[in-house]
């Protein structure tokens, strides 16, 4: 095949159209996948493996993890296939035998999945996720599994620690706009909701996933009046269920002003102004001064809602500061996770052909074996700690992962979101009161078991023994 000056195949087949279908490819995908998979193919590897998607560390402004995605994996795992179209392409591509293509064309996921619950509050080295499947199967589904669970665990992650941080307020994901890409944003508007946001500005969230939907206005809406009251008791007109005014595009505290005196026209029609927004400026000290506008004109019930640049750290200010704040817009650093924009994540082969398998590269050790979390309560419900150990070792606690595929096919229907909503508000409030700090470093304590610990040894002893000869 040709090379470009780079050294890179150059492919010789015409670009396709990006469509929005394409996250349900599974070409989406790294090339060496398919490139392991021909040759696992050409050497008739295909006995039993399982991997385990697990995350190496906890980023340092995080004292726990959410797992989320759960869903949108086993989703990917049903469909599994590659269709005509595609194995033409690929095959036009040069780089792979004909006997491949047709073995592609006939793949199918066949295999069982053991997973955290999603919402499960989890540690490093903990699996969210096994696969246990034929290898050629299992191998090829780790990029878009970490793709697709890495993002969601990620942003319900920091989505929580908003909600420990403003735990009585309406939060709202404002995200969408600056996602790094669609399937992003619908993501992790369903990640925040389900760690407990009140809802999100994202329609196809909304249709998608059934979550509530919130929204205000532009400061274009009201620029493109010439009079600002104008632009507020029109906008008024057309939303009178749910009226919530942006009063900062020119002077928030005249704008302020403008509502108290646009409010008696409404009530007369039988309408009510729910909220006024602030996007900019010293949110402490405007809150307090529209605060004192809107109660001295008699708008006590009307809340004041705030966005632009908020996280659970500007969240945690505002309220030490006593801003009379009664919800929050949150989108930007939440969306990037700006603080952990990724986590350390790994999805990497524990058996194959009925033997443990374990990686030894240099602070990259896994422990082998396919492995259960056994979680530990205190006596007042809180966590005391987990035990990582074998499936084979039974232990004492709650295990928690669980089946949730066998044969290739899902054993139960996906969860509400409700559901999993409750599982991470209840998880929450299990963890120890030092984990649920905000911006204090705290550890938990996570335990090796016996025969995990005599497995590896047992590896590293006979690695030892083959090396010197």
């Amino acid at each position: 095949m040709p090379l470009n000056e780079l050294g890179a195949p150059q492919l010789l087949t015409e670009p396709q159209t990006e469509t929005m279908n394409d996250a349900s490819s599974t070409l989406l995908t790294d090339l060496y996948q398919l490139t392991m998979l021909q040759a696992y193919f050409l050497e008739g590897m295909d006995e039993i493996a399982s991997f385990e998607l697990f995350v190496r560390k906890l980023p340092r402004e995080r004292n726990f993890l959410i797992a989320a995605g759960l869903e949108q994996a086993v989703q990917f795992l049903e469909n599994l296939r590659i269709t005509e179209a595609e194995c033409e392409w690929l095959a036009e591509t040069g780089q792979f035998r004909p006997e491949f293509i047709d073995f592609l064309a006939k793949l199918r996921f066949t295999g069982d999945v053991d997973a955290l619950p999603e919402g499960t509050v989890f540690f490093p080295d903990e699996p969210i996720i096994r696969v246990t499947a034929p290898l050629p199967q299992a191998q090829l589904v780790e990029t878009r599994l970490i793709n697709l669970i890495q993002f969601q665990t990620m942003i319900a992650s920091k989505a929580a620690r908003c909600v420990l941080a403003a735990p009585d307020k309406l939060l709202v994901d404002f995200g969408l706009r600056r996602a790094h890409g669609a399937e992003a944003g619908l993501l992790g508007a369903r990640a925040c909701y389900i760690a407990g946001y009140s809802g999100s500005s994202n329609v196809l969230a909304a249709q998608r996933f059934g979550i509530p939907m919130y929204g205000t206005m532009a400061h274009s809406y009201v620029m493109a009046h010439d009079d600002e009251r104008t632009a507020f008791e029109r906008f008024a007109c057309s939303q009178p269920d749910d009226i919530v005014l942006l009063i900062d595009t020119y002077d928030t505290e005249t704008a302020a002003e403008k509502v108290v005196e646009l409010a008696p026209a409404l009530a007369r029609q039988g309408h009510s102004i729910k909220a006024v927004r602030l996007d900019s400026g010293d949110l402490v000290t405007l809150s307090k001064r529209v605060r004192t506008i809107l109660d001295r004109g008699g708008l006590t019930s009307t809340g004041i809602f705030a966005s632009g640049d908020l996280d659970e750290h500007a969240i945690e200010r505002l309220l030490a500061a006593d801003a009379p704040i009664d919800g929050f817009g949150v989108g930007t650093r939440m969306i990037t996770s700006v603080d952990a924009p990724y986590l350390n994540c790994a999805y990497k082969l524990q058996e194959y052909a009925g033997k443990p398998r374990r990686k030894y590269s240099q602070g990259k050790q896994t422990w082998p074996g396919c492995k259960q979390v056994f979680r530990h309560y205190q006596a007042d419900g809180s966590l005391h700690h987990d035990l990582l150990t074998l499936v084979s070792d039974r232990q004492d606690g709650e295990p928690l992962l669980q089946t949730v595929m066998q044969s290739g096919r899902r054993l139960a229907a996906a969860e509400p979101l409700q559901t999993v909503r409750e599982r991470v508000a209840s998880q929450i409030e299990q963890l120890p009161e030092a984990l649920r700090a905000i911006d204090r470093k705290a550890d938990y304590r996570v335990e090796y078991g016996l025969a995990l610990k005599a497995l590896a040894e047992r590896m590293a002893a006979t690695r030892h023994a083959a090396m010197r000869g």
